[in-house]
């Protein structure tokens, strides 16, 4: 498995706070897409935007349930 440094960033909603909630992780997968899957299981509205800047670097854009997240996996 490979291991990577996750940062999830969840926007905040109100218009007139720019501020996010930001975490970091390290976590191991062979498949980040089904990490950011797994994790947004319990929502019902999900969709997905992949980019992958440079080898061994993910984001996915995610709106789940209305709300916007951003998962940037870079391979450690």
């Amino acid at each position: 498995m490979k291991t990577y440094e996750l940062v999830h960033e969840i926007f905040n909603q109100c218009s007139g706070n720019q501020m996010r909630d930001v975490d970091f992780t390290e976590v191991e997968t062979d498949d980040p897409r089904a990490y950011v899957e797994n994790f947004l299981r319990s929502h019902k509205t999900v969709e997905i935007r992949e980019d992958a800047l440079t080898p061994g670097t993910f984001i996915y854009d995610v709106t789940a349930d209305g709300l916007n997240m951003r998962f940037s996996f870079t391979e450690i």
